[in-house]
């Protein structure tokens, strides 16, 4: 049962060791990690070049220009060549081994399940922002929705295979959770320990201006997925 975890790195020259690093752990024969470089345009394509080929089961696909969040996962996934797929992020606030406890529950729970990570550690701020964000989406689509940009983020090739338009945006997560609520699946959750990041900024969380930026493409693209509910 083959493993894909798919990472996005937008101008993550600075993590990029400590990242393959801390994913010399996940190495296997029936594991692969995909380096997605989004488009960054500061020196991650050398960076990459340079360190990968001393990280077997690691390697990258390159998106010329950074078209969003989303499509940089969506290119690592349409790469992949697991059974199991999955992401996470590239900053180092969650750790990808963390990908291997949600990998031993797809044993537990079958190969139907939807896997996702459950934050704890993180601000107050941002754990209130979480629930206000969660609450909305919970009473707007009819279904309980928690921590719905927590990663990593796991499932079976075959729930890929039915996406149809996916979002390329940071509204991927939503899109992925709302699907696997519609289709009925398994939402296992698992907690994971989310820390501040190794280096850079966030391309979103950086202050209200942006939150209030993030919460009105949220909030479109929910009132969209309602729009499917109905339909």
């Amino acid at each position: 049962m083959k493993f894909s975890l798919v990472i996005p790195c937008y101008n993550e020259a600075a993590n990029l060791p400590l990242l393959l690093e801390r994913c010399k752990g996940l190495a296997s024969p029936d594991v692969e990690v995909i380096l997605v470089d989004n488009g960054s345009t500061d020196t991650s394509p050398d960076v990459l070049r340079r360190l990968l080929p001393a990280y077997p089961g690691c390697r990258s696909v390159r998106v010329e220009k950074n078209q969003g969040y989303g499509f940089g996962i969506l290119s690592g996934l349409r790469a992949a060549k697991g059974e199991i797929l999955g992401w996470t992020h590239a900053d180092m606030q969650t750790d990808p081994q963390d990908a291997l406890r949600g990998l031993a529950l797809f044993e537990r729970h079958g190969m139907d399940a939807f896997v996702k990570g459950r934050r704890y550690g993180r601000p107050m701020a941002d754990v209130a922002f979480t629930m206000g964000m969660s609450l909305f989406e919970t009473v707007l689509l009819g279904s309980r929705f928690w921590d719905i940009n927590a990663q990593p983020t796991m499932f079976s090739r075959r729930f890929f295979d039915t996406w149809a338009e996916p979002p390329h945006d940071f509204s991927l997560d939503l899109y992925a959770y709302f699907e696997a609520r519609r289709q009925r699946s398994k939402v296992v959750r698992f907690p994971v320990h989310f820390g501040e990041r190794a280096h850079g900024v966030s391309n979103w969380n950086v202050n209200w201006a942006a939150k209030r930026k993030f919460i009105r493409r949220t909030v479109d693209f929910s009132l969209q997925l309602k729009q499917k509910i109905k339909s």
